[in-house]
């Protein structure tokens, strides 16, 4: 996979993964079902790129870093100071 350049601080590895883990494992939770529905498209790419199924390339990752920028805004984060994981942003 040829090195992807995140739109913020969180790397793309890190942003595929964080989405990925946010579609696996709340994408039945009520408090998600808009963000889930409308990004029906990122955040199974997400997956998708985070398990190697898919290589990334320009347009997978403006998809991821659309995404991933809506998730920060729906959550309320603002700057993107760099995030590890799922758990990071949900504490902030």
């Amino acid at each position: 996979m040829e090195e992807e350049k995140a739109a913020g601080p969180t790397s793309f590895e890190d942003r595929c993964n964080i989405l990925a883990e946010l579609w696996i494992e709340y994408r039945d939770q009520e408090e998600f079902k808009d963000f889930i529905s409308y990004n029906d498209l990122g955040l199974p790419l997400s997956f998708m790129v985070s398990q190697g199924i898919v290589n990334a390339n320009d347009k997978t990752s403006l998809m991821v870093n659309e995404t991933f920028d809506l998730l920060l805004a729906t959550l309320g984060i603002d700057p993107d100071i760099g995030f590890n994981s799922l758990d990071d942003l949900f504490v902030g």
